[in-house]
């Protein structure tokens, strides 16, 4: 298997082409919008990145106080969270769990759930998933409606499929360099 080359971009470096890679998180490319938090895109997709991670997401997730991680949803494959700093807030099946420094959540494939920043600081998540049933997929999951998620900013009050129905009134992240200070 080649080495695929990484190819710096005004956002950091992107993985060009399948094979391995050794990326460091600070210079790889990010993703950040106001009250949505930032998110490490390892794989580079939104600036022409050409990993393959299509067996396994993975992604490293800032949230300030109160930012969602996503919408409330479920999915057809399973999800897990390492918190590794910070407080957070796990809603899941319409219940809250604070979650602190390494705390892991796992949901299996149907659980419902989202993730919000908590405490008086930013929080650093390790977000995997798998993508066996979910990736360009009809019957990936939705988004239902629960009260919990709604108080939270990360539900919807209309049950749908569509991810930019469910996203339409937040604002969208941009490409972003690493700043100083998101990592620990």
């Amino acid at each position: 298997m080649p080495e695929a080359p990484l190819e710096e971009t005004e956002f950091g470096l992107v993985p060009k082409g399948a094979g391995w890679f050794v990326l460091n998180a600070r210079e790889a490319t990010w993703v950040a919008a106001e009250g949505r938090g930032a998110l490490c895109t390892f794989e580079g997709k939104t600036l022409g990145g050409e990993a393959d991670f299509s067996q396994l997401g993975i992604n490293i997730r800032i949230l300030g106080p109160g930012d969602p991680m996503s919408m409330y949803h479920w999915e057809a494959d399973q999800e897990d969270f390492l918190v590794l700093s910070g407080e957070a807030l796990a809603i899941v099946e319409g219940e809250e769990r604070p979650l602190n420094a390494w705390d892991f959540f796992h949901c299996p494939a149907g659980a419902k759930h989202t993730v919000v920043g908590a405490g008086d600081g930013p929080c650093v998540i390790v977000a995997v998933g798998a993508r066996d049933k979910s990736v360009d997929n009809p019957d990936w999951g939705e988004y239902p409606v629960e009260e919990t998620a709604l108080r939270h900013r990360a539900g919807v009050e209309q049950e749908t499929t569509d991810p930019k129905e469910a996203y339409a009134g937040l604002k969208h992240r941009q490409p972003a360099r690493y700043r100083d200070g998101w990592l620990p």
